[in-house]
């Protein structure tokens, strides 16, 4: 594992650090009382965040913990509590955005983006996943959104529609280069389409959002259940890996004559957006998928444990992951000779994750069935 030790001026805080690094920071979390207490304006102020990411689990948390929300759900009483839903997430949504206007306006579109997921359960279905996210997008209304499609096989052409249609898109769950590689693909097909509609290229932003610590998850308990000294000390391994490997997918596809096409038209490249970076093994230092996976123009979003743990003792020498594929490719291999398939692992944890998502999408929807009833008493 690369030598994390700080040789940087220490008077300087680590998330600036690693902004100047050229990472840009996304926090993995938004709730009413963000907004209503300041707090995202002072994430952005102090720990230098540029972008907030959303999710199911997110929003059901959120409205299941507080009375933030009352106000809101009194308001909604006797509404459908799938519309309920809607218009709770994406008012939260805007007003996040709102606040991450000025850093959108200041890095030229860039960041200031705040990102709403579509029902997951609509994870398969193209043509449903496509209606939603115009929908969201019209809703909402503000120009530094993105709308989080899930990178499942069946959804890519709704990924390729969407931006084709000049919206901006962030790609969740994405856990195997493969399935990264179509991804990218789509992402070009959808700016060539967009631009063949006659959209301006340069606002239609997009992230590709690589999944990190689950993969370790995966893997560490197939190491430990071999046992072997060769097996344990490949722990904690695989999920670095794996993404180096997917950031080296990303520079041989923007480095391609279609990829250049595109940008000579003023398009911005899909950028790679590390996910899952709260460190799920207590054993591992909390700041590890933020410390080893520093490369410019990345985004790395952080649940709010693993931005405060970074900002309080984060590591930052530079570039840690380009070069790193031979390494990479090597650690990946070694873990396969011991007949742990990564493709398998991948798989399974696409399929984990989108039921993940269903089961908080459910639990929203109660969440709010809930509030709505109480208050409509």
């Amino acid at each position: 594992m690369t030598d994390t030790t700080p040789t940087t001026d220490d008077t300087t805080r680590p998330t600036r650090r690693l902004s100047e690094a050229g990472v840009s920071i996304w926090l993995d979390d938004l709730s009413r009382e963000r907004l209503d207490t300041g707090n995202l304006a002072q994430l952005v102020a102090e720990k230098d965040v540029v972008g907030v990411t959303t999710n199911p689990t997110i929003f059901a948390s959120a409205l299941a913990k507080g009375n933030a929300y009352d106000a809101t759900l009194s308001a909604l009483a006797g509404t459908d509590v799938e519309a309920a839903v809607e218009k709770i997430t994406t008012d939260d949504v805007r007003d996040a955005a709102d606040v991450l206007r000025p850093v959108y306006d200041a890095t030229g579109t860039v960041d200031g983006r705040v990102s709403i997921e579509v029902d997951p359960r609509l994870a398969r279905d193209a043509d449903a996943t496509i209606a939603t996210a115009k929908r969201l997008w019209a809703t909402i209304d503000r120009p530094n959104v993105m709308i989080k499609i899930p990178a499942t096989e069946q959804a890519l052409p709704a990924i390729t529609a969407v931006l084709g249609a000049g919206i901006s898109v962030n790609v969740t769950l994405i856990f195997s280069i493969e399935r990264y590689r179509a991804v990218m693909d789509a992402f070009l097909a959808g700016l060539e389409q967009a631009r063949a509609n006659g959209h301006d290229l340069a606002p239609i932003g997009s992230v590709a959002s690589f999944f990190v610590s689950r993969v370790d998850a995966s893997v560490d308990a197939a190491l430990t259940k071999i046992g072997t000294d060769e097996a344990l000390e490949l722990r904690g391994k695989a999920a670095i890996a794996n993404a180096r490997l997917a950031y080296a997918a990303y520079q041989e596809v923007f480095s391609s004559e279609r990829w250049q096409a595109l940008a000579a038209a003023g398009a911005q490249p899909q950028r790679p957006l590390w996910a899952s970076t709260g460190v799920k093994n207590p054993e591992y230092r909390d700041t590890l998928y933020v410390d080893e996976l520093v490369v410019a123009g990345v985004v790395n979003t952080m649940p709010q444990a693993t931005l405060d743990a970074f900002a309080d003792h984060g590591i930052v020498i530079g570039d840690t992951v380009s070069g790193t594929a031979e390494e990479a490719a090597a650690t990946v291999a070694a873990i396969e000779k011991l007949g742990i398939s990564i493709h398998d692992v991948t798989r399974t944890l696409e399929e984990e994750g989108v039921q993940k998502f269903e089961v908080s999408w459910d639990e929203l929807l109660t969440t709010t069935k809930t509030g709505l009833d109480a208050a409509g008493a």
